[in-house]
């Protein structure tokens, strides 16, 4: 298989179609998510005008409006994006209908990591902002639902002598800044925060997943109905603490800049007056 397709995106549109209805289930935690991203606007002085929601499920929009900044919002699925309210539309992530510089500000939380072609999704928003426009993703990384994937897979291995993909791959937290200065971004930058969560029984878990549109995409995912016994047996070995399920959410922020003259650059290479040793002490003044 082709390494850029990983992941079925009609599956993904349809999942997102279907979860336009319960999406609200999940609201505490897509909120909880979009507000410690949004929330990095504090850190800079600048003031944005125009934004860009990507994927925000009707989360993101009204919290960058209630900052004054008119926001357009676009999803995979036609009606995820009634979500957002107008102006919002129906765009596939890896064919952005916008032209160059149309956006000061680009906000993606949770939305990315479906698109098979990340480095071009990214290519293609950098683009789409103005010179010393800000971009802001989270997306899951290595972490997230760790002890689920471990159960499924050893509990399918033990049932059918095999595994099938059922949780999406994450990148690594170390990735994560370097696709941002490979699509062109300045001043890149990626850290992680935790969002611990306890569900009061595994089944509750998977039913949060398939309401906020995160149900199995994977394009080598098995189509056939799983042995009756694999979903008893992968949640019934999951850990439980005080009569209750944890689950992490390790998530990625990421943080980028459009390039543009204004913004602070590194001085040539060999243009240094003083050597190294010198700056440390250790040499001739």
């Amino acid at each position: 298989m082709d390494e850029m397709h990983v992941f079925d995106r009609h599956a993904v549109r349809l999942h997102r179609d279907r979860a336009a209805a319960t999406v609200g289930r999940t609201a505490d935690i897509l909120i909880d998510a979009a507000e410690r991203l949004i929330d990095r606007l504090d850190d800079t002085t600048h003031r944005f005008t125009q934004a860009l929601d990507v994927g925000g499920r009707g989360f993101v929009a009204p919290l960058l409006r209630a900052r004054g900044i008119a926001t357009v919002s676009i999803d995979l699925s036609p009606r995820m994006a009634a979500l957002n309210g107008p102006p919002a539309l129906a765009a596939d992530e890896e064919f952005l209908p916008f032209a160059a510089g149309s956006f000061d500000l680009v906000v993606a939380s949770l939305s990315l990591h479906w698109v098979n072609d990340l480095p071009g999704a990214l290519i293609q928003l950098r683009r789409a902002l103005r010179p010393d426009g800000l971009f802001l993703a989270s997306l899951p990384v290595l972490g997230t639902l760790g002890e689920l994937r471990t159960a499924l897979t050893e509990a399918e291995s033990a049932l059918t002598g095999g595994a099938s993909p059922r949780i999406s791959p994450f990148p690594d937290l170390r990735d994560c800044a370097a696709l941002l200065q490979r699509a062109g971004f300045a001043l890149p930058v990626a850290d992680a925060e935790d969002i611990a969560l306890a569900y009061a029984t595994p089944l509750a878990l998977l039913r949060d997943l398939r309401a906020a549109g995160e149900a199995n995409a994977v394009a080598l995912r098995d189509r056939r109905v799983p042995p009756r016994a694999l979903f008893a047996a992968a949640l019934g070995s999951l850990p439980m603490q005080d009569g209750r399920l944890p689950v992490r959410l390790r998530l990625a922020f990421m943080t980028g800049w459009a390039p543009a003259d204004t913004q602070p650059k590194p001085l040539p290479r060999g243009s240094a007056r003083i050597s190294l040793a010198q700056a440390l002490g250790d040499g001739p003044g």
